[in-house]
């Protein structure tokens, strides 16, 4: 039986790399070994950056309600503790919708959250 070498699986695997490495800068997007390095290294800022995503908009969120709630004259936890006493579930998300948007329903998102409290 014939020996079979690993050729055309290398060369495919080698392929992948350098395609997702297009672009990129230098010799890091036509040599194999550098351009492994950057795609490694990149693949893994991927990987981070997906949840950090998630943080951050929560952040920017409630930076948005924080700023909305202050033009409101109350402040950002009183603000949260009082929708939650008075049943209103809305997430943060929509609550920086509704803030950008709609600010006299926010008003009065507020005017029911104040005597919760």
């Amino acid at each position: 039986m014939a020996r079979i070498k690993g050729a055309l699986t290398t060369r495919k695997r080698r392929n992948k790399i350098l395609k997702l490495a297009k672009g990129y800068w230098g010799s890091k997007s036509k040599h194999y070994k550098m351009a492994n390095q950057a795609v490694m290294k990149s693949l893994k800022y991927a990987y981070v950056g997906r949840k950090r995503k998630k943080r951050d908009y929560r952040r920017l969120w409630i930076t948005r309600i924080s700023a909305a709630c202050k033009l409101n004259g109350t402040s950002y936890s009183r603000f949260m503790y009082g929708l939650k006493s008075s049943g209103i579930a809305l997430n943060r998300k929509m609550l920086s919708e509704i803030a950008i948007h709609e600010p006299d329903a926010f008003a009065a998102l507020c005017q029911t959250a104040k005597p919760a409290v």
